[in-house]
């Protein structure tokens, strides 16, 4: 009896501490603000239906492409484009519960090169291995690398920066240069020393998806694989539901949310009738938490609601 009530209790506090999927999200005009949509199973996604935090740094002002990331002490990390072109850094917040938000910075990462022309979809990553944030993106610096038939000003490489406290960052580095125009990347932790990047080709005719492999989140990389996707999609978000990976995109020129799953990065199945995505959502990231935050979530967005209502 006694062992039946211990492990009705092993389950009930596993239930209770069970976390959710959350997809952070942005709907056009980008000068709206941060968006989420969360999910029990990682395939059917619901919109919270509000925006949590209104862009207020940047040239622009915009909030596009948000990422987050949950540290080693809960704290939930956002970093955001807040330009299309003259930005040479990125958007900054951090969040304990994902409503209250602490007050916006700009991150200027690129100053130390003046022709750069954008900074786009900074992408977070918490590298457990040497306790550390990662934050990768795309610029275009003209004359700086070959490139095919895309203009100067949309000739991208990704590069990086790294920082243990979001105060100081390391200066920017080159992170891949794969021989053509890359945009919207990912890094992901298959093993310990295993890692896949989910990366744009983002050259014409191309504009598709494609994975390099590295052993460590930094690198280096191996050639880029033929895509996976087929044209005109972007955007990647991938996460793990079970034994497979999720890879999210945005398949724009079709006006839906695409997905495949994978199991090695090297074969990939098409799920799109498998997934439920809302329409308007875009490109963001996908990361996990519990329940009581989606709560606190759901509370706010109903108080929102309220408030304009009244």
């Amino acid at each position: 009896m006694r062992l039946i009530t211990l492990i009705a209790i092993i389950l009930g506090l596993s239930s209770c501490s069970k976390e959710v999927y959350m997809f952070s999200s942005f709907h056009e005009p980008a000068t709206d603000g941060l968006r989420f949509l969360y999910s029990k199973d990682g395939y059917k996604w619901n919109d919270l239906d509000t925006t949590f935090l209104k862009p207020q740094v940047g040239t622009q002002k915009v909030m596009r492409d948000p990422s987050i990331v949950k540290g080693p002490d809960g704290t939930f990390h956002l970093v955001w484009t807040s330009s299309w072109k003259g930005d040479k850094g990125f958007g900054y917040a951090s969040s304990k519960d994902l409503v209250h938000w602490s007050e916006q910075e700009f991150i200027d990462v690129m100053s130390h090169e003046p022709t750069t022309v954008n900074v786009w979809a900074p992408e977070l990553y918490y590298d457990e291995d040497n306790e550390q944030y990662i934050i990768i993106w795309a610029s275009t610096i003209p004359f700086r690398f070959k490139k095919g038939v895309e203009d100067e000003d949309n000739n991208h490489r990704m590069y990086y920066t790294t920082t243990k406290d979001f105060k100081t960052f390391s200066p920017a580095k080159l992170f891949i240069d794969p021989g053509f125009s890359v945009i919207d990347a990912v890094i992901v932790k298959r093993n310990p020393g295993d890692f896949v990047l989910v990366l744009k080709d983002n050259t014409r005719p191309n504009r598709n998806l494609k994975v390099a492999f590295g052993k460590t989140a930094l690198g280096p990389w191996s050639d880029a694989s033929e895509p996976f996707t087929g044209s005109f999609t972007e955007g990647p978000s991938v996460t793990k539901v079970g034994d497979e990976w999720i890879i999210y995109f945005d398949s724009y020129r079709d006006k839906r949310y695409g997905s495949v799953k994978t199991s090695d990065f090297k074969t990939f199945k098409d799920s799109f009738s498998l997934t439920e995505v809302p329409q308007g959502h875009k490109h963001g990231t996908i990361f996990k938490a519990k329940k009581s935050i989606v709560k606190g979530l759901k509370k706010a967005a109903s108080d929102s609601t309220k408030k304009n209502n009244d």
